[in-house]
């Protein structure tokens, strides 16, 4: 039996991220990953592209409207495990 993935908050999420980018992946030349990175610019987890725009229904991924959809996306969807340390930081602060 597998463990429930908990998520933070969407509220918190835009607190600690600092940015989402689309990029090649680093081992699969034709797979891209959306790479979440903290305000520091420390990478904190990612997700595959081309996973998420199916998740979303959306067929042409070079709108606006699917790229804000799947930064939307990414931010309900950071795991808790992926961004503790961050969160300590901020309970510190």
């Amino acid at each position: 039996m597998s463990e429930e993935i908990k998520f933070v908050p969407f509220a918190v999420a835009r607190k600690i991220v600092g940015e989402v980018v689309d990029e090649e992946h680093l081992h699969e030349s034709d797979r891209r990953v959306m790479t979440v990175y903290d305000v520091d610019g420390r990478e904190l987890c990612w997700f595959d592209t081309i996973e998420i725009m199916a998740d979303l229904g959306i067929t042409k991924t070079e709108t606006d409207e699917a790229k804000a959809a799947a930064v939307e996306y990414a931010l309900n969807h950071i795991p808790v495990w992926a961004v503790e340390e961050v969160l300590r930081g901020l309970e510190k602060k």
